[in-house]
């Protein structure tokens, strides 16, 4: 059995300004302040002997491995990311970074917000663009009816709301 993983499919390099600056944020944060604290810990931890058995010193190994994987990411997402912060000339369209209302069969809403796929765990109505329900959504009009396949089965929106901005 190999260890081989096909390459993955990469992700849209699109960003609204809150998500760059959420990053920018988290970058600074794990750079300047969550690694020296962990560095220090483990500096400590190494101080009392025997690395082997010593639960402190693995642990905060791992955290330092982590946190500087994850700032490697950072640094490289951040190098790529396109930063989308005009409204579209047709704000009765659906486009990156629009609030939008669907209305299903039964009459039930849903508030959504298409954002780039760096940001879309930030808040519950947040979808990232490279989702299967922003891509059948992206270029529609206010009012159009939209099918999009689910895991549970076909659901149909009716668009009744198109926003830009908070």
């Amino acid at each position: 059995m190999s260890r081989y993983r096909p390459p993955t499919i990469p992700s849209s390099p699109y960003i609204t300004g809150e998500g760059v600056l959420k990053l920018r944020h988290e970058l600074q944060y794990l750079w300047t302040k969550k690694r020296p604290e962990v560095t220090q810990a483990v500096h400590e931890a190494a101080k009392q002997g025997d690395r082997s058995e010593n639960a402190e010193y693995i642990y905060g190994k791992k955290q330092l491995r982590q946190i500087d994987s994850r700032v490697r990411f950072l640094r490289k997402r951040l190098d790529v990311l396109q930063v989308i912060d005009q409204l579209p000339a047709d704000k009765k369209k659906i486009f990156f970074g629009a609030w939008l209302t669907l209305e299903d069969d039964d009459g039930n809403e849903k508030k959504y917000r298409i954002v780039g796929p760096d940001e879309f765990g930030d808040k519950d109505e947040y979808i990232s663009m490279d989702s299967p329900i922003a891509k059948a959504l992206l270029g529609k009009n206010l009012d159009d009816e939209v099918t999009v396949r689910t895991p549970g089965g076909e659901v149909n929106w009716a668009i009744v709301d198109i926003k830009y901005g908070e």
